[in-house]
């Protein structure tokens, strides 16, 4: 689904999810003892979601032939009173299609963070129903049926979860997925990968560093039949959804601190 640059960025289409990823439930936190009430963005929900940075200007810091880096900042406002500076580098090579991403705090007070990408990924022909699935986690962040709250982590090998268990590569179906992903199994190099395939092979993988022990995936249901789960999100994240309430993983950016993740997408011959 390809949009112009004066377009609303449709459904968070591989944008850098930051200062958190996923969502924050009713906008609300409290940091440093300081309650803070974030624009709520998921209006039917009633949360703020994917961070600040998706409507961020980018400029140009350094650019080759295989090579880009795009910085912004995160100004201090409403909600998130801290000032951070973000550069992302995009980089293609045999390997696939790199992206890190790297967060200073420029400000002067400690800063909550998370980082997260938004990619969809497309395994060929047909929609998500027809793909089949490999995702290396052995827990799942269970959430309200409703609003998508957090309500536990979980086993994957509990009976009433074996929907979402898909170490074993399985074709999708009509499997309804929105939620958080952990526990994840890696390589020797410490990569998690998650890999989407047709039935003759062919397909796209998703390759991430230790930095994100999270993958929220998405089937991407959508109420219009010509976008209905037409592709897979598939976002490694540093922190879990409301990490800002909960703190789990939440990264605490002192002045001068920064963070970083990085991801690699691939085609699969």
């Amino acid at each position: 689904m390809p949009f112009d640059a004066d377009q609303v960025r449709p459904f968070f289409r591989g944008a850098v999810l930051a200062p958190w990823p996923n969502r924050v439930v009713d906008g609300r936190y409290s940091f440093g003892e300081v309650e803070q009430q974030l624009s709520i963005t998921e209006p039917l929900r009633g949360h703020a979601l994917h961070g600040l940075v998706a409507w961020l200007d980018f400029a140009v810091v350094r650019q080759t032939t295989r090579r880009l880096v795009l910085g912004a900042t995160i100004e201090a406002q409403s909600g998130y009173p801290h000032r951070v500076a973000l550069e992302v580098e995009f980089m293609l090579d045999a390997g696939g299609f790199r992206t890190a991403v790297t967060a200073v705090n420029v400000g002067s007070n400690a800063a909550p963070f998370g980082i997260a990408p938004h990619p969809y990924l497309v395994a060929g022909e047909g929609r998500v129903n027809d793909w089949i699935l490999e995702l290396p986690a052995r827990q799942i962040l269970t959430v309200t049926p409703d609003r998508l709250i957090p309500l536990r982590l979980r086993d994957l090998e509990e009976d009433d979860l074996a929907a979402f268990d898909f170490r074993a590569p399985r074709t999708i179906n009509d499997t309804f997925i929105d939620h958080a992903f952990t526990g994840l199994g890696r390589d020797e190099e410490g990569d998690a990968t998650v890999r989407v395939t047709t039935n003759t092979g062919s397909g796209v993988a998703l390759s991430w560093d230790g930095e994100c022990p999270w993958v929220q995936v998405h089937t991407a249901d959508q109420l219009s039949p010509a976008i209905d789960r037409i592709g897979l999100a598939v976002e490694p994240m540093t922190c879990p959804p409301d990490a800002f309430n909960s703190g789990v993983n939440l990264r605490v950016l002192e002045p001068a601190g920064s963070a970083d993740a990085s991801w690699t997408i691939r085609a699969i011959d």
